[in-house]
């Protein structure tokens, strides 16, 4: 097996663990953890998983020059991003989340277009129209909650999450290219701590932790550890093999994985219309996912 297929693995895991995210992460806020507190536990938790991760790597010096980039990644990738999310998921519900995280793939072909020059390939089109069908079909059939206060807020603050991390996904390429991925994201954690602390100091004092229980802590140590830290470590080495297109292709089985897992934990039932949109969604990513034969590069 190649590492294109390793990397496609990666990516279609981070998948599996965000749409479980969902639910998760819901459960936690408000009751137990405000939304901008659990973000600063989201980056200085993997924070410090990545610098200790960096230890057993071969020291690399980042170039100054590239920097201000790093910066950039922090903002989109590592900070902003984050608190536009969990402060929307809040407010909103999330099934409504994860119609709009949908949203991701057509920023970075956008963005791919504008600055990366990327052309507009009819395939990668077609696949990220088709899997785009696919998702709004399955949210639409699900979609049965009563609209909360504050909806179209939250609902705005998720759509800026999918802008800023699709601009993060294209902004951090040449990085990759250059560095190994953990110094990248070390150094974007580091001063993604510095960006949310403002926003979450306040926050941290209000939490009650008596009344935290072991699935509480669980839920936590998920959040962190599985949906920030592995997630973005299998998100970089996708973009060290992969066109930002394509690993963003794969935001489109989010609501398929969140659907899976309310099956599974009963607050939802299987149709048929789930499994058509389910169905969908696979040949899209499937088609943005399949690479050119006239243009391998993954720039």
């Amino acid at each position: 097996m190649n590492s294109r297929y390793f990397a496609l693995l990666a990516a279609f895991s981070t998948a599996i663990i965000y749409g479980v995210s969902y639910t998760v992460a819901k459960d936690l806020m408000p009751i137990y953890i405000p939304p901008f507190a659990l973000i600063f536990f989201r980056v200085f938790g993997a924070g410090i998983l990545f610098w200790i991760c960096s230890l057993f790597l071969k020291n690399e010096r980042i170039d100054r020059k590239d920097f201000p980039r790093i910066f950039l990644g922090a903002i989109f990738g590592a900070s902003f991003n984050m608190l536009c999310f969990f402060k929307g998921l809040n407010y909103t519900a999330p099934i409504a989340a994860s119609a709009i995280g949908v949203m991701t793939p057509i920023m970075v072909f956008i963005f791919s277009i504008i600055l990366l020059k990327e052309k507009r390939q009819p395939q990668k089109m077609l696949g990220i129209v088709i899997g785009f069908v696919g998702a709004l079909t399955l949210i639409a059939h699900k979609n049965k909650l009563e609209p909360t206060e504050n909806a179209f807020f939250g609902n705005f603050l998720v759509f800026l999450n999918a802008t800023f991390y699709g601009l993060y996904l294209i902004i951090s390429k040449k990085l990759l290219i250059k560095y190994h991925p953990i110094h990248v994201i070390k150094w974007m954690y580091l001063i993604g701590v510095f960006l949310v602390l403002p926003f979450s100091f306040q926050e941290l004092t209000t939490i009650n932790w008596q009344f935290f229980s072991n699935t509480t802590y669980v839920q936590l140590g998920y959040i962190v550890v599985f949906t920030t830290f592995f997630n973005y470590l299998f998100n970089l080495f996708a973009l060290t093999k992969l066109k930002p297109t394509t690993v963003g292709a794969f935001v489109y089985l989010h609501p398929v994985f969140a659907s899976i897992y309310a099956v599974f934990v009963g607050s939802d039932v299987l149709s048929y219309v789930k499994v058509v949109a389910t169905f969908l969604i696979f040949i899209g990513v499937y088609l943005v996912s399949k690479p050119n034969p006239e243009r391998r590069n993954i720039l």
